[in-house]
């Protein structure tokens, strides 16, 4: 009976097989096209909307530089007394709306023999335009000093302008010189002010469908505008995604401060919604807007019309379900067989005779596939049993990379017995098997010896290979007479080239002479030290604002100096100190760290690092530690 019926279902199973793959091929084409088509125009529209708003605001700010350009050249081809100067600079501010503030700040003597310096600033506050000299030494600031070294017009990065214009802005520099004696002298800048809020206003007014939305990053990637005003000067694009671990934002965060453009996946920053982002660069300050589009209000009508076509299809296969089912009957007995045999191999007996089917049907390819499965769960579980001595011996042979890395530092203390100009310890411990941070020290020569700390990005076997050649590259660079800024750039010129993984690394490097007691340092993005002087006062390092190696290529580093007094201790930490957390997610701080240090300034170099790992660990109150922790400590008590 059932094999005159057999042929019969397998015809209905073979049309609505055919059905279902022709229609889903069918819906699967319509949909793809369909989609393609929308973001294609998508994409036409954003970057529309974007070259529209980059070339607004590039206007504004050209129309601005044009009036700092004007008034040097101005300024170089007449003399101005003092108030032609008062009276230009408030003409400027009440006929350029766009202008909030602008001064012109001579050298150092330049304008009056007897006063080191003359800036008078124009700007407006509450409508009306308002006067003060600059009170504070203007020459070290950024919009002062870069022009004047570039010795062209530039752009500043935003800042909050305290003493003068009391806003955060952005300042447009203009160098200008004077000719004595048949040779031209830089005599000082002209700048002009635009207030954040100017430009925040106009990329506010981008708004797609209800949530997208615009931002602009500066040359840094810092955010300049965002709807979230947390961000604001306080984060940059690489900052997010570092604390997101996303690494396709910070690609996206290297091609926008790189000066491209391009259209590409991004997650709101303030809804957490997939979008479509365009980005474009302003020619005039090297800045980069980018505008988020929201996939999913976008694609709301596409994604309705599709909804529409399912439920459709979803009638008919309940229609022809029923029918499957009516056929069906007539074959469940030799599946209730197999059923039976299936929950016997579940509980593990593996050597149950499956029922015989003589049907060379569907039903009687499912008994030989039991039948495979059976001998399959056999071979499984043999290779599931060599798997797991496998992953034993991985971990052994962790174990064994977590004891070589510990070699490669130095453990024996004191590192130096016949010296006694200084006295140095540390310690590391590794959040996983292997970490990611490094410390070391030697001596360059007799009398400088070279100290390190560092920080890979990540954990693991990754950060502890990137480690280890951070660490050989840097006892490779620090050669005789090289200064620590030297150093930096060229072991981050090592590191950045062939770094597919965009792995990075913080880095405090120091060299002391351990006889006059200089210090001679450079920052690459890490935590600043603390200084415990002599008198019992504690504060950070001042930082030297490098960048971490391993970003981009060909950067430049600068070093400080000071001189250690006898008596006096460095203390360097990685941020696995300070950011350890316990059961309330609160941060160890570096508040915390320091009145730690306070504490136990006075004992042996050694007692004070354990003091403060058994500081951590007791404010961890068995939290996992989620960052590897490293610590030195270096007291100078110079010779004689």
């Amino acid at each position: 009976m059932m094999k005159n019926r057999g042929l019969a279902l397998k015809l209905i199973l073979l049309i609505l097989t055919s059905i279902t793959i022709i229609f889903s091929i069918v819906f699967s084409y319509n949909y793809v096209v369909s989609r393609r088509i929308i973001i294609k125009n998508i994409e036409k529209n954003a970057r529309n909307l974007a070259l529209a708003t980059v070339n607004r605001i590039d206007m504004e700010l050209h129309s601005v530089e044009k009036v700092p350009k004007s008034l040097a050249i101005f300024l170089e081809s007449f003399s101005f007394v003092g108030g032609d100067i008062h009276d230009v600079l408030s003409s400027i501010i009440e006929n350029n709306p766009e202008i909030y503030g602008a001064t012109i700040a001579f050298e150092p003597y330049a304008y009056n023999r007897n006063s080191l310096s003359f800036a008078p600033y124009y700007y407006k506050s509450e409508k009306e335009v308002k006067f003060k000299y600059i009170p504070y030494a203007y020459f070290n600031w950024d919009w002062y000093q870069i022009p004047k070294e570039l010795n062209r017009p530039v752009w500043t990065e935003p800042y909050y302008d305290e003493g003068a214009g009391e806003i955060i802005m952005a300042t447009y520099s203009v160098p200008f010189y004077k000719t004595f004696l048949g040779e031209k002298k830089f005599t000082g800048v002209v700048t002009a002010d635009i207030s954040l809020s100017w430009l925040q206003e106009i990329v506010a007014g981008i708004k797609i469908a209800q949530t997208g939305y615009g931002f602009l990053l500066t040359k840094n990637g810092t955010f300049v505008t965002h709807p979230d005003s947390n961000l604001i000067m306080n984060e940059t694009i690489f900052s997010v995604a570092e604390a997101k671990g996303d690494a396709r934002m910070r690609k996206l965060g290297r091609e926008m401060i790189q000066g491209k453009s391009g259209f590409a996946p991004f997650k709101s920053l303030l809804t957490g919604k997939k979008c479509w982002m365009v980005y474009a660069p302003l020619s005039s300050s090297g800045w980069s807007l980018g505008v988020l589009f929201p996939q999913d209000e976008l694609m709301a009508d596409i994604l309705h019309l599709n909804r529409t076509v399912f439920f459709l299809s979803l009638a008919g296969f309940i229609f022809l379900l029923i029918v499957i089912i009516l056929i069906a009957r007539s074959i469940t007995r030799p599946l209730t067989a197999l059923s039976k045999a299936t929950e016997d191999i579940a509980t593990g007996n593996l050597e149950i005779d499956l029922p015989s089917i003589k049907t060379r049907d569907e039903v009687g390819k499912l008994a030989e596939s039991f039948n495979s499965m059976k001998s399959s769960l056999k071979q499984h579980i043999k290779d599931l049993t060599e798997t797991t001595a496998a992953k034993e011996r991985i971990e052994s042979e962790l174990k064994v990379a977590h004891d070589i890395q510990m070699d490669i530092l130095h453990k024996v203390f004191p590192p130096f017995p016949d010296r006694h100009e200084f006295e140095i310890y540390a310690t590391l411990e590794p959040a996983k098997d292997v970490g990611g941070d490094l410390y070391d020290f030697f001596f360059m020569d007799e009398d400088h010896l070279c100290f390190t700390v560092g920080d890979v990005s990540g954990k693991g076997v990754p950060a502890a290979l990137f480690m280890a050649v951070t660490k050989t590259l840097i006892k490779t660079k620090a050669t005789k007479g090289l200064t620590p800024e030297k150093v930096l750039e060229r072991v981050n010129e090592d590191v950045s080239m062939d770094n597919p993984s965009v792995m990075f690394v913080t880095l405090f490097l120091g060299i002391l002479n351990v006889r006059t007691g200089e210090l001679k340092y450079s920052n690459g993005g890490h935590n600043p030290p603390y200084i415990v002087h002599i008198s019992g006062d504690i504060e950070p390092l001042e930082t030297t604002n490098g960048m971490a190696l391993g970003v981009v290529e060909d950067l430049s580093y600068q070093s400080k100096k000071i001189v250690l007094e006898k008596g006096d201790t460095i203390f360097i930490y990685t941020d696995g100190v300070t950011e350890a957390m316990n059961k309330k997610d609160e941060l160890f701080s570096e508040k915390r760290l320091k009145k730690d240090l306070a504490v136990l300034k006075d004992r042996p170099v050694e007692e004070i690092v354990t003091g403060i790992m058994d500081e951590v660990k007791k404010y961890s109150d068995g939290v996992p530690q989620s960052d590897d922790i490293t610590m030195m400590i270096l007291k100078f008590y110079g010779r004689g």
